[in-house]
């Protein structure tokens, strides 16, 4: 008797087809593709004890942010001023710097209009970059992988306004890469001259952060949509940023808070402001004189919030350190961080970023 082994049939789906289903996963999974539902999906619940619970935003004087003028003629002032506030709270808020309110206005119409899109089109115009420098995504780029999701949608490409990198950024809306361009290049000289009055206010060279430390900037377009349920979920958790500097374009809409003394502090909306965070890659080189402030993004259920986030990154293959001035081997200042490749640090960073303790044992001079 003859037995006739049949294989199970394996369908494999062609390319394009991988293509389409990427694209409705995507669709699907978008924050802003949830526009209409009444309660918070499961998926985006926080656990208890990081959930930020019943929010206030009435405004503290006594306990915000400072807000330093840019345009003042004193510049040892002004590095005096970003020096107590980088150390204090790892945050400041910037006025009179530069940056035309015009060239503000039209960035942040323009990106509140790509995420306006409908979902379909917005994955078309970030996934035409085959090295995925730019693309979109919702709560974070572990969202396969995370235990719950946070509640945003971002789109994310670099900052480097030449064409090698501009041709994969969004061709809609039509002013999209005029406009970011044009802001890419201004913010980029005013994170330029930011940094340089930190390597005063750190007694180091005036071009301490112009060369591989500051070579890759990245832009993260972050939308938050209204929230049915803001009291359960976060729209980014608590961490630090990565970065050297970031410097943000808020719209109108609170959400930026700051944790400082066992506190949260909301960042005010001022119109036309940048805020300014001291990233993990400056505390490590300032050798803790300068925080690296740890923050959170909070959503509410009237408004929708759309920011510009600016950061400034070292190339991949720059060696991140504390700076040689600012340490004493043998004396009462030794390095406080080993050094290591910037690649190495951010594949880390991003690996464990929910677990603060884990990313400075990595970083920590004790593993030298």
């Amino acid at each position: 008797m003859f037995y006739l082994y049949l294989r199970p049939l394996k369908f494999e789906l062609h390319p394009i087809q991988l293509k389409q289903k990427a694209i409705i996963e995507i669709m699907e999974g978008l924050v802003s593709s949830l526009f209409d539902v009444q309660s918070l999906p499961e998926t985006y619940v926080l656990p208890p004890e990081i959930r930020p619970g019943e929010l206030s935003f009435c405004p503290d004087e006594s306990n915000n942010i400072p807000v330093l003028d840019l345009g003042g003629n004193d510049r040892n002032e002004i590095i005096q001023q970003i020096m107590k506030a980088s150390q204090e709270f790892g945050f400041f808020q910037v006025i009179n710097h530069g940056v035309s309110k015009e060239l503000m206005d039209e960035t942040r119409n323009v990106v509140k209009e790509f995420h306006a899109m409908p979902a379909k089109d917005k994955f078309l115009e970030c996934s035409k970059d085959p090295n995925r420098n730019c693309k979109l995504y919702t709560s974070s780029e572990k969202y396969a992988t995370e235990e719950v999701h946070y509640w945003r949608d971002c789109l994310m490409h670099s900052a480097l306004s030449t064409e090698e990198y501009m041709q994969f950024w969004p061709a809609n809306p039509t002013r999209y890469r005029e406009v970011v361009g044009t802001y890419s290049n201004e913010v980029k000289q005013l994170g330029s001259r930011i940094l340089k009055l930190i390597s005063q206010g750190l007694q180091l060279s005036s071009g301490y952060f112009s060369g591989g430390l500051s070579t890759s900037p990245t832009i993260l377009i972050n939308h938050y949509p209204r929230c049915p349920e803001p009291s359960l979920t976060l729209g980014l958790p608590r961490h630090r940023d990565p970065s050297v500097i970031t410097i943000i374009l808020q719209d109108h809409v609170q959400g930026l808070q700051v944790f400082k003394d066992g506190e949260w502090i909301t960042v005010e909306p001022l119109p036309h402001a940048f805020v300014v965070n001291i990233g993990y890659v400056l505390q490590i080189v300032s050798n803790d004189k300068l925080n690296g402030a740890e923050h959170r993004v909070v959503t509410n259920s009237s408004d929708a919030r759309t920011t510009v986030s600016f950061f400034i990154y070292p190339s991949s293959e720059s060696i991140i350190e504390p700076a040689k001035a600012l340490v004493s081997a043998c004396g009462d200042d030794p390095p406080r961080y080993r050094a290591l490749k910037f690649k190495d640090f951010h594949v880390n960073f991003l690996s464990k970023s929910a677990d603060a303790e884990a990313v400075h044992d990595f970083v920590s001079a004790k593993n030298i």
